[in-house]
């Protein structure tokens, strides 16, 4: 039998029959590969960023981007993805036409893989990925951001957003909403769905928030 047919070696998983030791090296064997995968591939650029700011990757859908893209539609200006992951929603950006476009991304694996897929593009000398914490990054003249991030960690980012960004920028978050901010525009359903906020129609609604609590006005 060749040793690199997967269908074979899967028939032969199949015909044979385990004890319990066996049983126990399969789980052992699939137990240690997950990890070498999260060790070799997840993990590094993690160790030096705090444990409630840490964010898995899991690669955008297909659908995910398209619906990015929608909410970016008729707009121009720098574009920066948070968390580029491997670098799919840059290269769907600048495809679209926004010009810089930049991946911000600490795993050195995940920008390796970003890289070589602009290169496989011919966009290698179009598209930028920098291996820099997203925390550190300043976004002053961003005028289009995106983001794929964990729920823990979009309450600190709103912060972080309302300090940096100017009033004309665009946030587009796909999986799951920004939890203080309404939306200006949702795209999609169930996992597929991405929001997009206005950071000037953001900072008004906040605005209007608190002068109708200091005026002891109800704000629905």
């Amino acid at each position: 039998m060749d040793q690199d047919d997967p269908g074979e070696a899967m028939a032969e998983l199949q015909d044979r029959h385990f004890g319990g030791l066996g049983i126990l090296q399969v789980a052992a064997g699939t137990s240690l590969l997950a990890y070498a995968v999260w060790a070799g591939l997840l993990m590094p650029g993690f160790r030096k960023v705090p444990l409630r700011l840490q964010v898995p990757y899991v690669p955008a859908s297909r659908k995910q981007v398209d619906n990015v893209m929608r909410l970016l539609q008729g707009r121009s200006g720098k574009m920066v993805d948070l968390g580029s992951g491997d670098g799919r929603i840059v290269l769907a950006a600048y495809r679209q036409g926004f010009c810089p476009v930049v991946g911000y991304e600490l795993n050195p694996w995940l920008l390796q893989l970003s890289r070589f897929h602009a290169w496989r593009a011919g966009c290698a000398q179009k598209v930028s990925y920098q291996k820099k914490d997203l925390w550190k990054v300043n976004l002053a003249d961003c005028k289009n951001i995106t983001v794929f991030l964990a729920p823990s960690v979009l309450h600190l980012l709103e912060n972080k957003l309302l300090e940096e960004l100017p009033n004309e920028t665009r946030v587009i978050s796909g999986r799951f909403p920004l939890p203080n901010w309404e939306p200006t525009a949702t795209v999609g359903e169930g996992l597929d769905k991405v929001w997009a906020y206005d950071i000037g129609d953001i900072r008004q609604n906040m605005e209007t928030r608190a002068t109708a609590f200091l005026q002891g006005t109800p704000v629905i």
